[in-house]
Protein backbone atom coordinates (compact mmCIF):
# COMPACT_ATOMS: atom_id res chain seq x y z
CA UNK A 1 0.00 0.00 0.00
CA UNK A 2 1.28 2.94 -0.88
CA UNK A 3 1.96 6.08 1.55
CA UNK A 4 -1.52 8.17 0.36
CA UNK A 5 -3.62 5.10 0.69
CA UNK A 6 -2.58 5.02 3.76
CA UNK A 7 -3.00 8.31 4.70
CA UNK A 8 -6.48 8.14 3.05
CA UNK A 9 -7.43 5.20 4.80
CA UNK A 10 -6.40 7.35 8.03
CA UNK A 11 -8.76 9.95 6.84
CA UNK A 12 -11.49 8.18 6.19
CA UNK A 13 -11.50 6.70 9.32
CA UNK A 14 -11.25 9.97 10.71
CA UNK A 15 -14.55 11.28 9.00
CA UNK A 16 -16.07 7.67 9.98
CA UNK A 17 -15.41 8.14 13.60
CA UNK A 18 -16.80 11.65 13.36
CA UNK A 19 -19.58 10.95 11.97
CA UNK A 20 -20.48 8.13 14.28
CA UNK A 21 -19.65 10.64 17.30
CA UNK A 22 -22.05 12.76 15.88
CA UNK A 23 -24.77 10.52 15.31
CA UNK A 24 -23.99 9.39 18.92
CA UNK A 25 -24.36 12.94 20.12
CA UNK A 26 -27.84 12.97 18.81
CA UNK A 27 -29.34 10.05 20.37
CA UNK A 28 -27.84 11.20 23.95
CA UNK A 29 -29.57 15.13 23.28
CA UNK A 30 -32.82 13.00 22.49
CA UNK A 31 -33.13 11.16 25.70
CA UNK A 32 -35.52 12.95 27.17
CA UNK A 33 -35.23 14.02 31.06
CA UNK A 34 -37.38 11.64 32.04
CA UNK A 35 -35.54 8.03 30.40
CA UNK A 36 -34.04 5.84 32.46
CA UNK A 37 -30.15 6.09 32.34
CA UNK A 38 -30.20 2.55 30.50
CA UNK A 39 -31.04 4.50 27.34
CA UNK A 40 -28.33 7.02 27.66
CA UNK A 41 -25.69 4.17 28.14
CA UNK A 42 -25.34 2.83 24.97
CA UNK A 43 -24.93 6.02 23.08
CA UNK A 44 -22.33 6.91 25.91
CA UNK A 45 -20.28 3.80 24.98
CA UNK A 46 -20.77 4.46 20.92
CA UNK A 47 -19.45 8.06 21.15
CA UNK A 48 -16.48 6.94 23.83
CA UNK A 49 -15.57 3.79 20.67
CA UNK A 50 -15.76 6.65 18.22
CA UNK A 51 -13.53 8.35 20.06
CA UNK A 52 -10.81 6.06 19.88
CA UNK A 53 -11.51 5.10 16.36
CA UNK A 54 -10.72 8.73 15.57
CA UNK A 55 -7.86 8.87 17.88
CA UNK A 56 -6.37 5.85 16.45
CA UNK A 57 -7.00 6.96 12.53
CA UNK A 58 -5.24 10.31 13.58
CA UNK A 59 -1.86 8.16 15.01
CA UNK A 60 -2.00 6.32 11.11
CA UNK A 61 -2.18 9.75 9.40
CA UNK A 62 0.50 10.90 11.92
CA UNK A 63 2.95 7.99 11.01
CA UNK A 64 2.40 7.91 7.41
CA UNK A 65 3.02 12.16 8.05
CA UNK A 66 6.26 11.26 9.59
CA UNK A 67 7.00 8.37 7.36
CA UNK A 68 6.38 10.75 4.68
CA UNK A 69 9.05 13.24 6.03
CA UNK A 70 11.54 10.54 6.65
CA UNK A 71 11.60 9.36 2.83
CA UNK A 72 11.68 13.01 1.65
CA UNK A 73 15.01 13.85 3.60
CA UNK A 74 16.63 10.81 2.83
CA UNK A 75 16.05 11.33 -0.45
CA UNK A 76 17.14 15.34 -0.36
Amino acid sequence: MSISGVLQTGVQGIQSGIQGMERAASEIAQVSTNSGVNDVIEPVMDLKLYELSVEASAKVVQTADELLGTLLDTMA
